[in-house]
């Protein structure tokens, strides 16, 4: 059906409007219209593919005659939108880019279509194996802040094809003239020169509401300590005449109290990051923690409905509202949303706010991925910092985080899922989640397995599949088989980090690619033909693969080297999840609504649970894998930050590797617990017919693909594990 064009949002220009504005028809609230801005030929597939590059715009209904006012009644602020009224309707309006990746022949689609989540703007394409498969993927725009690389203005307004970039983007609407308080926090940073407030290394998207470091509710102040578990100690007040909202001593700005910060909304990304600059310096053994105004909040959750009705445009248009085909149209049977890490918990809160329906009433999509994700993203509420990993004071863990609805007793909060909405509509995709040791160590999984009381395992509904990959990074290593792998440590993310300091252990190598080549047939299979997926595999308090985060209860080796008792004390082991007050106009249960405690009072702090591990102190309870079933060490989910404002705490979500003695007299003599190479395998023959043996259990019990398990197989014959000598059997580098 024809309809009027889209009428002018405040950031759209009057030339535009004016286009927008040429016709009349009733309104229905959706993607309107497609602006195709490039295709390219992709290359790599058995048959030929393109990109198609563009940018949807829409509009989201609040009120009056149209479709989907209670599907979006649940977003934050909507109603402080700017708002056009036609038809007897009222709507809100964005635009977002998407990324198409299709054959070029629509005859050779296969029926399937990915919906892939940005990371933080990153584009995501779909792999090669998913193209042989003629599988059709898209990737659009989630994140409306401009942490994400959003901040495109002249394609968020122009209707001519050709517009570039590289990023994902959805520009939603701004909450004008709203103000609030929010925490910035500057973490392990020295010297004169000012530093940015970031959250995971991009710019906190919020503008200070105006210079004055004197306004009411505005403090800076330091940290001397802060324990895993939330004890903090305070240490100063930064004088309100020693700091400035200022950039001095970088990139040619003065000395205190240097180049004012730009508050100008229209300049952004340029007047981002804020900087702080201090009149004494930064000193790096504190943390300062400032709490300051700001201003014109985006309306996030707009975002998470641009990404689901882009998807019910694909998956069901014909065309838009002025002609333009969906590229696509009619060849699409069934639809997968997939997010990793900040993208899969996009996924899980998308599915929990019932976005999974669409405005007129359909599911958009019958199954989803979110992997190595076990929270929800801060997407819907006003200040929210969707780019947070969960350090302290960042949303994410609020409410139920579990598939089944359970009691949440220790917060107060109602039996509930992240499936309540959707069971409602009937509207559920199918689920598939996977992830590994990270994930339970610094952000925050195993509540989503066993509630906040931690005394019980959470069912799982039939339709959800949850796997474990145990012993990994996040995000797994990258695979192989190595017996001198660099002893140089990863480097610990987030504000944990600090700059050119290694963490304590090498890089963890346990891969979660062939988990992961798995799963993506046993979704295809699970949602076309109904074909289940292979048995959940996790670690659960029944089985006692689950136990409390301590040594002993673990069951982790004294005497390995470099591990010191005093990293499993709580005050530095396991990132747990806090209870925090956000004030009354906060929504616990759905995240939704207007944090106004700044900082958030701590009222709990919830009981974590962990894999126990064996001998090795390799982690129990989880899929098989090759490397944890015939290891070269002992690989971690967690690892040591070893200087800065954390040393001697598990450095955020990286792993870590400790491999084993080649020879017994090298283990004997660091008196290191675990056997050697030489005792376990022998010599390189030997340790070949253990990856035989570990590969071949795998793939009997549905967890490794047949040609994964020859290429596995092939990489351990031509590695170097235990292939020293001139007999390249031996497992002891000295032999000759």
């Amino acid at each position: 059906m024809q309809r009027n064009a889209l009428r002018k949002p405040q950031w759209v220009g009057a030339a535009v409007a004016a286009a927008l504005l040429a016709c009349t028809s009733p309104v229905q609230a959706r993607v309107t219209r497609i602006i195709i801005d490039s295709t390219t030929a992709l290359n790599g597939q058995a048959v030929p593919y393109q990109t198609i590059v563009g940018r949807a715009f829409g509009e989201l209904c609040v009120s009056g005659s149209c479709a989907g006012a209670s599907n979006n009644a649940i977003i934050t602020d909507l109603n402080l939108a700017p708002l056009t009224s036609s038809g007897g309707a009222n709507v809100a309006q964005y635009v977002t880019s998407f990324t198409l990746i299709k054959p070029v022949d629509n005859a050779n689609i296969s029926g399937i279509l990915w919906h892939d989540v940005p990371n933080r703007g990153g584009r995501i394409t779909i792999n090669v194996a998913e193209r042989n498969l003629g599988d059709v993927g898209v990737s659009s725009g989630w994140q409306g802040d401009n942490a994400g690389g959003t901040a495109v203005p002249a394609c968020s307004s122009s209707l001519s094809p050709g517009c570039t970039f590289t990023n994902e983007w959805v520009k939603t609407p701004v909450a004008a003239g709203t103000t609030g308080f929010i925490v910035g926090r500057i973490i392990n940073r020295s010297g004169a020169a000012s530093q940015p407030l970031n959250v995971m290394g991009n710019p906190i998207p919020y503008l200070p509401a105006s210079l004055s470091t004197t306004t009411p509710g505005i403090s800076l102040v330091t940290h001397t300590k802060e324990t895993i578990n939330g004890n903090i100690t305070t240490g100063t007040t930064i004088p309100s005449t020693d700091w400035a909202f200022a950039r001095c001593n970088t990139g040619g700005a003065p000395a205190f109290p240097g180049t004012p910060q730009n508050l100008d909304p229209s300049a952004l990304p340029g007047s981002l990051p804020v900087h702080v600059c201090l009149k004494n310096g930064f000193d790096p053994t504190l943390l300062y923690q400032l709490v300051y105004q700001v201003k014109d909040p985006y309306i996030l959750g707009a975002g998470t409905a641009a990404f689901r009705d882009v998807g019910s445009f694909f998956r069901y248009a014909a065309a838009d509202d002025f002609g333009t085909p969906n590229p696509i149209a009619g060849k699409i049977s069934k639809s997968v949303i997939r997010g990793v890490s900040q993208s899969g918990n996009f996924t899980r809160h998308y599915i929990h706010l019932g976005m999974n329906q669409d405005e007129a009433g359909r599911i958009v999509h019958e199954g989803a991925w979110p992997i190595i994700a076990g929270r929800r993203v801060a997407n819907n509420s006003r200040w929210g910092q969707p780019d947070g990993v969960l350090e302290l004071y960042q949303q994410g863990s609020e409410g139920p985080q579990w598939w089944t609805p359970w009691p949440d007793t220790v917060r107060n909060l109602p039996t509930g899922s992240i499936l309540d909405r959707c069971n409602a509509t009937n509207t559920c995709p199918k689920v598939i989640e996977h992830f590994g040791g990270s994930e339970v160590f610094a952000l925050k999984m195993t509540t989503s397995w066993v509630g906040t009381s931690a005394d019980a395992d959470i069912p799982l509904p039939d339709t959800v599949r949850r796997y474990y990959i145990p012993s990994t990074t996040h995000g797994g290593g990258g695979g192989g088989f190595n017996e001198n792998t660099s002893p140089t440590g990863a480097n610990c993310p987030g504000n944990n980090w600090n700059s050119g300091q290694p963490a304590a252990y090498r890089a963890n190598p346990v891969s979660e690619t062939e988990i992961t080549n798995v799963l993506r047939l046993a979704m295809r299979n699970w949602i076309t033909n109904g074909t289940p997926p292979p048995p959940s595999r996790f670690p659960t308090l029944a089985s006692g693969n689950l136990v409390d985060p301590t040594q002993a209860a673990m069951g982790f080796p004294s005497g390995v080297p470099g591990v010191p008792a005093s990293v499993f004390l709580p005050e530095n082991f396991v990132n747990p999840v806090f209870d925090y007050d956000w004030g009354p106009q906060f929504n616990e249960f759905d995240a939704t609504g207007n944090p106004t405690n700044a900082p958030p009072p701590i009222k709990a702090v919830i009981k974590m649970k962990v894999p126990k591990v064996d001998a090795d102190g390799n982690e129990l309870g989880g899929v098989p894998t090759v490397l944890r079933d015939a290891p070269l060490g002992t690989y971690l989910g967690w690892n040591l930050t070893t200087t800065g404002f954390h040393a001697g705490q598990v450095c955020n979500y990286v792993g870590g590797m400790i491999p084993f003695a080649h020879t017994q007299a090298e283990r004997v003599a660091n008196g290191d617990p675990r056997l050697s190479l030489e005792e376990r395998y022998g010599s390189h023959n030997g340790y070949v017919l253990a990856v035989k043996n570990a590969a071949g259990n795998a793939w009997r019990q549905g967890y490794l693909l047949p040609q994964d398990m020859i290429n596995l197989v092939n990489q351990a014959q031509a590695s170097n594990v235990c292939a020293n000598g001139a007999a390249k059997q031996s497992c002891n580098p000295a032999a000759p």
